[in-house]
Protein backbone atom coordinates (compact mmCIF):
# COMPACT_ATOMS: atom_id res chain seq x y z
CA UNK A 1 0.00 0.00 0.00
CA UNK A 2 1.64 2.99 -1.27
CA UNK A 3 1.65 5.79 1.44
CA UNK A 4 -0.71 8.98 0.47
CA UNK A 5 0.49 11.03 3.15
CA UNK A 6 3.29 11.23 5.61
CA UNK A 7 3.59 13.01 9.02
CA UNK A 8 7.10 13.37 9.80
CA UNK A 9 8.46 14.36 13.09
CA UNK A 10 5.63 17.32 13.77
CA UNK A 11 6.02 19.22 17.06
CA UNK A 12 3.71 22.34 17.85
CA UNK A 13 4.13 24.90 20.32
CA UNK A 14 1.69 27.28 21.72
CA UNK A 15 3.89 29.42 23.86
CA UNK A 16 5.58 26.86 26.16
CA UNK A 17 3.19 24.38 25.80
CA UNK A 18 3.88 21.54 23.08
CA UNK A 19 0.65 20.61 21.76
CA UNK A 20 2.15 17.64 19.68
CA UNK A 21 5.90 16.47 20.10
CA UNK A 22 7.53 14.93 17.60
CA UNK A 23 4.68 12.72 15.97
CA UNK A 24 5.00 10.99 12.80
CA UNK A 25 3.40 8.16 10.98
CA UNK A 26 1.90 7.70 7.52
CA UNK A 27 -1.56 7.06 6.08
CA UNK A 28 -1.32 4.54 2.98
CA UNK A 29 -3.63 5.08 -0.68
CA UNK A 30 -7.21 3.62 0.14
CA UNK A 31 -6.89 2.64 4.02
CA UNK A 32 -9.03 4.11 7.10
CA UNK A 33 -6.80 5.32 9.61
CA UNK A 34 -7.97 6.26 13.18
CA UNK A 35 -6.43 8.52 14.92
CA UNK A 36 -6.74 7.77 18.91
CA UNK A 37 -6.56 9.10 22.48
CA UNK A 38 -7.68 11.01 25.77
CA UNK A 39 -9.08 14.55 25.39
CA UNK A 40 -6.07 16.83 24.95
CA UNK A 41 -3.95 14.19 23.84
CA UNK A 42 -3.36 16.46 20.47
CA UNK A 43 -5.82 14.58 17.97
CA UNK A 44 -7.77 17.88 16.80
CA UNK A 45 -4.13 20.05 16.47
CA UNK A 46 -2.71 17.20 14.35
CA UNK A 47 -5.73 17.34 12.19
CA UNK A 48 -5.32 21.42 12.09
CA UNK A 49 -1.26 20.70 10.99
CA UNK A 50 -2.35 19.00 7.82
CA UNK A 51 -4.99 20.98 6.47
CA UNK A 52 -3.47 23.74 6.74
CA UNK A 53 -4.74 25.51 9.72
CA UNK A 54 -1.28 25.66 11.57
CA UNK A 55 1.73 25.15 10.18
CA UNK A 56 3.80 22.99 12.49
CA UNK A 57 6.74 24.65 14.56
CA UNK A 58 8.99 21.36 14.06
CA UNK A 59 8.84 18.95 10.92
CA UNK A 60 6.69 18.80 8.02
CA UNK A 61 3.84 17.06 6.27
CA UNK A 62 4.11 15.46 2.99
CA UNK A 63 1.06 14.73 0.33
CA UNK A 64 1.76 12.32 -2.45
CA UNK A 65 5.73 13.35 -1.70
CA UNK A 66 4.61 16.95 -1.83
CA UNK A 67 5.47 19.39 1.11
CA UNK A 68 1.91 20.74 2.13
CA UNK A 69 3.30 21.98 5.73
CA UNK A 70 3.16 26.11 4.97
CA UNK A 71 0.14 25.76 2.97
CA UNK A 72 -2.86 27.70 3.81
CA UNK A 73 -6.35 25.61 4.17
CA UNK A 74 -7.97 26.42 0.56
CA UNK A 75 -4.68 25.39 -0.82
CA UNK A 76 -4.39 22.13 1.08
CA UNK A 77 -8.29 21.39 -0.06
CA UNK A 78 -7.38 22.16 -3.75
CA UNK A 79 -5.01 19.60 -3.70
CA UNK A 80 -7.05 16.74 -2.47
CA UNK A 81 -7.69 17.09 1.50
CA UNK A 82 -10.99 17.94 2.36
CA UNK A 83 -11.97 17.89 6.78
CA UNK A 84 -15.16 17.81 9.16
CA UNK A 85 -15.32 19.59 11.93
CA UNK A 86 -15.75 18.13 14.93
CA UNK A 87 -18.59 21.28 15.85
CA UNK A 88 -20.22 21.10 12.24
CA UNK A 89 -21.33 24.74 10.92
CA UNK A 90 -23.41 24.23 8.18
CA UNK A 91 -24.60 27.58 6.00
CA UNK A 92 -27.58 27.89 8.42
CA UNK A 93 -29.74 29.83 6.33
CA UNK A 94 -29.01 27.70 2.99
CA UNK A 95 -30.72 24.51 2.03
CA UNK A 96 -28.75 21.11 2.08
CA UNK A 97 -28.28 21.30 -1.23
CA UNK A 98 -27.05 24.51 -1.64
CA UNK A 99 -24.09 23.72 1.15
CA UNK A 100 -23.28 21.14 -0.79
CA UNK A 101 -23.63 23.00 -4.12
CA UNK A 102 -21.34 26.01 -2.76
CA UNK A 103 -18.11 22.95 -2.01
CA UNK A 104 -18.85 21.33 -5.17
CA UNK A 105 -17.67 24.23 -7.08
CA UNK A 106 -14.03 23.76 -6.10
CA UNK A 107 -13.95 21.50 -9.02
CA UNK A 108 -16.91 22.42 -10.75
CA UNK A 109 -15.98 24.36 -14.03
CA UNK A 110 -20.01 25.33 -14.48
CA UNK A 111 -23.10 25.07 -12.58
CA UNK A 112 -24.23 22.20 -14.32
CA UNK A 113 -21.44 20.14 -12.89
CA UNK A 114 -21.27 21.42 -9.76
CA UNK A 115 -25.00 20.40 -9.47
CA UNK A 116 -24.53 17.11 -10.81
CA UNK A 117 -21.34 16.31 -8.11
CA UNK A 118 -23.76 18.12 -5.22
CA UNK A 119 -26.71 15.77 -6.16
CA UNK A 120 -24.25 12.83 -6.00
CA UNK A 121 -22.75 13.42 -2.73
CA UNK A 122 -26.18 14.24 -0.34
CA UNK A 123 -27.42 10.77 -2.57
CA UNK A 124 -24.51 9.17 -1.11
CA UNK A 125 -24.72 10.32 2.50
CA UNK A 126 -29.08 9.51 2.43
CA UNK A 127 -29.74 13.49 2.37
CA UNK A 128 -31.40 13.26 -0.87
CA UNK A 129 -35.16 13.45 0.67
CA UNK A 130 -33.76 16.54 2.56
CA UNK A 131 -32.44 18.67 -0.19
CA UNK A 132 -34.32 21.60 0.21
CA UNK A 133 -34.68 21.68 4.09
CA UNK A 134 -32.90 24.81 5.29
CA UNK A 135 -29.86 23.31 7.05
CA UNK A 136 -30.40 24.96 10.80
CA UNK A 137 -33.86 22.73 11.63
CA UNK A 138 -31.86 19.84 10.52
CA UNK A 139 -31.27 17.03 13.78
CA UNK A 140 -27.50 16.31 14.48
CA UNK A 141 -27.55 13.32 12.86
CA UNK A 142 -28.60 14.96 9.42
CA UNK A 143 -26.19 18.02 10.28
CA UNK A 144 -23.16 15.60 10.83
CA UNK A 145 -24.09 14.21 7.13
CA UNK A 146 -24.35 17.20 5.50
CA UNK A 147 -20.76 18.23 6.92
CA UNK A 148 -19.58 14.70 5.25
CA UNK A 149 -21.62 15.83 1.96
CA UNK A 150 -19.83 19.54 2.13
CA UNK A 151 -16.51 17.45 2.06
CA UNK A 152 -16.96 14.83 -0.79
CA UNK A 153 -18.25 17.44 -2.42
CA UNK A 154 -14.66 18.89 -2.98
CA UNK A 155 -13.84 15.25 -4.41
CA UNK A 156 -11.12 14.79 -1.92
CA UNK A 157 -8.52 12.04 -2.52
CA UNK A 158 -7.82 12.11 1.16
CA UNK A 159 -10.70 12.59 4.01
CA UNK A 160 -10.49 13.87 7.45
CA UNK A 161 -13.04 12.98 10.08
CA UNK A 162 -13.15 14.92 13.16
CA UNK A 163 -15.73 12.87 15.27
CA UNK A 164 -18.33 12.44 13.12
CA UNK A 165 -19.86 9.61 15.61
CA UNK A 166 -20.01 12.13 18.55
CA UNK A 167 -24.39 12.58 19.96
CA UNK A 168 -24.94 9.91 17.05
CA UNK A 169 -27.90 7.53 18.79
CA UNK A 170 -27.25 3.36 18.10
CA UNK A 171 -28.82 3.50 14.25
CA UNK A 172 -27.23 7.07 13.03
CA UNK A 173 -24.25 5.29 14.23
CA UNK A 174 -24.89 2.40 12.17
CA UNK A 175 -25.28 4.22 9.27
CA UNK A 176 -22.58 6.93 9.53
CA UNK A 177 -20.20 3.45 9.49
CA UNK A 178 -21.83 2.24 6.38
CA UNK A 179 -20.89 5.98 4.82
CA UNK A 180 -17.25 5.55 6.22
CA UNK A 181 -16.84 1.95 5.07
CA UNK A 182 -18.53 2.86 1.44
CA UNK A 183 -16.16 6.43 1.37
CA UNK A 184 -13.21 3.84 1.48
CA UNK A 185 -14.85 2.04 -1.41
CA UNK A 186 -14.27 4.60 -3.35
CA UNK A 187 -11.02 4.74 -2.94
CA UNK A 188 -10.93 7.78 -0.95
CA UNK A 189 -8.48 7.55 2.02
CA UNK A 190 -9.57 7.91 5.50
CA UNK A 191 -8.05 9.38 8.60
CA UNK A 192 -10.93 9.74 11.61
CA UNK A 193 -10.47 11.03 15.28
CA UNK A 194 -13.15 9.11 16.83
CA UNK A 195 -13.90 8.83 20.81
CA UNK A 196 -16.63 5.49 20.28
CA UNK A 197 -13.83 2.64 20.37
CA UNK A 198 -16.17 0.42 18.95
CA UNK A 199 -16.52 2.11 16.09
CA UNK A 200 -13.36 3.40 15.48
CA UNK A 201 -11.74 -0.25 15.96
CA UNK A 202 -14.86 -1.86 13.66
CA UNK A 203 -13.65 0.58 10.80
CA UNK A 204 -9.99 1.18 11.01
CA UNK A 205 -7.32 -0.62 9.26
CA UNK A 206 -4.47 0.70 11.29
CA UNK A 207 -4.52 2.94 14.76
CA UNK A 208 -2.44 5.71 16.15
CA UNK A 209 -2.61 6.65 19.58
CA UNK A 210 -1.62 9.92 20.89
CA UNK A 211 -1.21 10.80 24.70
CA UNK A 212 0.38 14.02 25.90
CA UNK A 213 1.07 14.94 22.50
CA UNK A 214 3.02 11.96 21.73
CA UNK A 215 2.74 9.26 19.67
CA UNK A 216 2.72 6.02 22.29
CA UNK A 217 1.24 3.75 19.70
CA UNK A 218 0.44 2.79 16.08
CA UNK A 219 -0.83 -0.51 14.80
CA UNK A 220 -4.03 -2.86 13.55
CA UNK A 221 -6.70 -2.48 16.35
CA UNK A 222 -6.11 -5.61 17.89
CA UNK A 223 -2.55 -4.70 18.44
CA UNK A 224 -3.89 -1.30 19.69
CA UNK A 225 -6.46 -3.48 22.28
CA UNK A 226 -3.67 -5.30 23.81
CA UNK A 227 -0.79 -2.45 23.76
CA UNK A 228 -0.23 -2.01 27.52
CA UNK A 229 0.59 1.82 27.45
CA UNK A 230 -2.74 2.39 25.09
CA UNK A 231 -4.73 0.54 27.99
CA UNK A 232 -3.73 2.75 30.78
CA UNK A 233 -4.18 5.55 28.96
CA UNK A 234 -7.14 5.22 26.73
CA UNK A 235 -8.45 1.87 26.99
CA UNK A 236 -8.43 1.93 30.46
CA UNK A 237 -10.32 5.60 30.76
CA UNK A 238 -13.13 4.30 28.73
CA UNK A 239 -13.59 1.26 31.05
CA UNK A 240 -13.86 2.96 34.35
CA UNK A 241 -16.27 4.84 32.29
Amino acid sequence: MADLLEVKRISMLFGGLAAVNDVSFTAGKGEILGLIGPNGAGKTTVFNIVNGFYKPTKGEVLFKERRISGLKPHQVCRLGIARTFQVVKPLQRMSVFDNVLSSAFLRAKGRAEAEGIATDAIAFTGLADDRDVISKGLPLGKRKKLEISRALATQPEFLLLDESFAGLNPHELDESIEIIRNIKARGITVMIIEHHMRVVMSISDRIVVLNYGEKIAEGTPGEIAKDPLVVEAYLGEERSA
